[in-house]
């Protein structure tokens, strides 16, 4: 691979990691002025869906799922969006914190690697249990920066952890449909899905306080595009192309650094503050995440 095409590939894997961090950051920002969780999630999804499915169809690269298939798309789709983004969402509305929300989430391929060892009998090594074993530690300086908070924060921890095996969840299932569908065809099909799993949901809780006028503000539907279009869609894509260079092991290791662009992020707009408690839980989750991975991908290779 020549010197350009690296570097190009570092820009895209880079710019991916650096707006799924910022993910957090805009959905805080909507939960600070009150948005509803569903309304968030629903729209996003929605734009979302609209723009994997003209970039899909434009690349001709959406596939038409079997009928033996749809079972396992609709479990899919239980996982992740469904599962993840009520995880997710609920939970950073309660602890108040995007770099906890990243921390937590940062978790999702130590839990995956887990999976992967119970149910597909994958390899581990004693450098796969360390790196498991240290992220705890990691885990509880951010969480335990300024104690146990009160019912709220722990509650938000927990919908978190159920983002965090959501997605474990969602690794597993997709491990058998990527045998037989592309990325785009899984991504664009789990978003379209996505939405017919919230609407009911958007239309029970909050459709009859839903303001047109005031969801097309400018602090409102800004951060919404910027989740659908940035995070969403062309995350994804930058994602996908460094994958087909990189591989799915190397690519998952840029992944560990979302939660320190969250926090940066956080404490340059001011919605957190930094500390050394922090700082030092947010590089020792990072390092566990990082060790399990490489080991892992030394064993397959």
């Amino acid at each position: 691979m020549g010197n350009k095409h690296s570097l190009a590939v570092f820009i895209s894997i880079t710019a991916a990691i650096i707006l799924w961090g910022f993910s957090f950051i805009w959905t805080n920002m909507l939960l600070l002025i009150d948005v509803p969780v569903y309304t968030i999630v629903f729209f996003r999804i929605v734009l979302a869906s609209i723009i994997l499915t003209v970039v899909s169809l434009s690349l001709k690269r959406l596939q038409k799922i079997a009928g033996k298939d749809i079972p396992w798309l609709l479990l899919l789709v239980l996982f992740e969006p469904f599962l993840y983004f009520i995880g997710e969402t609920f939970g950073l509305k309660a602890v108040n914190s995007p770099t906890l929300g990243a921390i937590v989430i940062a978790t999702i391929p130590i839990f995956s690697l887990i999976a992967g060892i119970w149910i597909y009998k994958e390899k581990i090594s004693m450098l796969n249990i360390f790196g498991i074993a240290i992220t705890l530690p990691g885990i509880l300086l951010v969480v335990l920066e300024n104690g146990w908070g009160n019912g709220a924060h722990i509650n938000g921890i927990i919908l978190l952890f159920l983002a965090v095996f959501s997605a474990t969840g969602y690794s597993v299932v997709v491990k058998r449909l990527a045998a037989k569908y592309n990325s785009y065809t899984i991504v664009t099909y789990q978003n379209i899905v996505g939405m017919v799993y919230f609407l009911p949901l958007f239309l029970s809780y909050d459709m009859s306080s839903f303001s047109a006028e005031r969801f097309f503000r400018a602090e409102i539907i800004v951060p919404i595009i910027a989740l659908a279009s940035l995070c969403s869609g062309l995350a994804f894509i930058l994602f996908v192309n460094s994958i087909k260079i990189l591989g799915v092991a190397r690519t998952n290791i840029f992944t560990s650094l979302i939660p320190a662009v969250s926090a940066y992020g956080a404490y340059m707009l001011g919605q957190e503050g930094m500390s050394v408690s922090k700082i030092a839980g947010i590089i020792i989750v990072i390092t566990g995440v990082i060790i399990a991975q490489k080991e892992k991908r030394a064993i397959s290779s």
